[in-house]
């Protein structure tokens, strides 16, 4: 009698097997479905068309520039110093009102010299002395009663009690302190009854007329700049002043770090409106003329290893070239590819290019930032940065 066959179960392992094929296909393909979707969007991406830039934009212009300089210096007084005194002592006497002018030689303050003119009174009366009987040994020693020795000896006792009573009177004298030099007096840092130390200041003093004008000028100009040479300078304090003076020194030297050398400009101040320490603009001209290309500073992005515009020109499109809404393009674009240059000086907001640019060329200044090699650009000079030579600050 015949059985029927019985099921055989499936094997565990091949249930396995299928299950981790049938995950394996469906993360496949969401993961193809991705990497389709990701290279769809990069490829839309890198081809969408770049929106073009607004720059304001500036025609490099040739001008004759004469070789004239400007530079920053701070007006330096030809005599200036904290008045001290060189012994200590109390105050007694002030004799001067802060912010006075006064003359070399005046009386500013007077320290206690009362055990000094004592003990100088017992000096001078021990120098008579000594005086009296050197006299008489010389006497004696002519009529040979005393040996020549026994008279030197008394010639360098008189001797040494005068140079003890002179040391004595240089020191009273010097607690009375006086001005070095003409000038004006700032504010007292002493007041009557304190006592003061050899050393502390007293008072500031400072001679205004005339006054030094230090500045700093690249070492191109060393071998232009030459001693007499007339300056213009001006300060904040006093708009539309303009000071004249001539250069009275100049620094042998190059600064290594800066590459600029120091000259100094000596200026009348009769009236003393120019103070020790304020800064001042400084012109200058150096003689001659030279024909440069001129454009404006913002125009310039200034880089440690080179300065470099931007240089708009006009490029055809190419075909088939549409804009954000997909609208076909025709016609010349601009484009901007940077390009390194050389600069010389500068005249208010304007710079000299002195290789690397091109009368009648164009570049950006503004925008700079944005900008890029073969971006597309529009130019807006509805607002235009200033490029005057000789801008003038508004007040506000």
């Amino acid at each position: 009698m015949s059985t029927a066959p019985q099921k055989r179960k499936p094997r565990f392992a091949l249930r396995l097997i299928l299950m981790l094929l049938a995950t394996a296909l469906v993360f496949g393909g969401v993961f193809a479905v991705k990497a389709f979707i990701g290279a769809q969007t990069n490829n839309f991406f890198d081809n969408m068309p770049q929106p073009a830039s607004a720059v304001s934009a500036s025609v490099a212009r040739a001008e004759r520039w004469s070789d004239d300089a400007e530079a920053v210096g701070t007006l330096v007084a030809v005599n200036g110093t904290d008045v001290t005194t060189e012994a200590g002592g109390v105050v007694r006497a002030i004799e001067f009102e802060a912010g006075q002018p006064v003359k070399a030689g005046d009386v500013l303050v007077r320290l206690n010299t009362d055990n000094e003119l004592a003990t100088l009174k017992s000096l001078e009366t021990a120098a008579r002395l000594a005086d009296v009987q050197a006299e008489r040994w010389q006497q004696l020693g002519k009529d040979q009663l005393v040996s020549l020795d026994e008279v030197q000896q008394r010639t360098a006792t008189a001797a040494s009690a005068r140079a003890q009573a002179d040391a004595q009177r240089a020191l009273i004298a010097q607690k009375t302190i006086r001005a070095p030099f003409s000038g004006e007096l700032g504010i007292r840092k002493v007041n009557l009854g304190q006592f003061v130390s050899p050393g502390d200041p007293i008072v500031s003093l400072q001679q205004l007329d005339p006054i030094y004008l230090d500045f700093n000028l690249p070492e191109l100009y060393m071998d232009k700049l030459q001693q007499g040479t007339t300056i213009r300078a001006t300060v904040d304090a006093l708009p539309g002043k303009v000071f004249e003076g001539r250069v009275t020194a100049i620094e042998p030297g190059v600064d290594p770090g800066t590459r600029n050398f120091t000259a100094q400009a000596t200026l009348e101040n009769p009236d003393g409106e120019l103070r020790p320490g304020a800064f001042a603009h400084v012109s200058l001209a150096l003689g001659g003329e030279r024909d440069v290309v001129v454009i404006p500073q913002t125009a310039v992005s200034f880089n440690p290893y080179g300065n470099a515009v931007f240089v708009i020109s006009e490029v055809p499109r190419e075909e088939g070239e549409t804009d954000m809404q997909g609208n076909a393009l025709t016609g010349d674009k601009l484009v901007v590819n940077q390009r390194f240059i050389k600069t010389g000086t500068t005249r208010g907001d304007l710079i000299a290019v002195t290789e690397g640019l091109k009368p009648g060329e164009r570049v950006a200044t503004s925008g700079l930032l944005k900008l890029r090699n073969e971006a597309e650009v529009t130019v807006n000079n509805k607002i235009q940065p200033t490029s005057d030579a000789q801008p003038q600050a508004e007040n506000r």
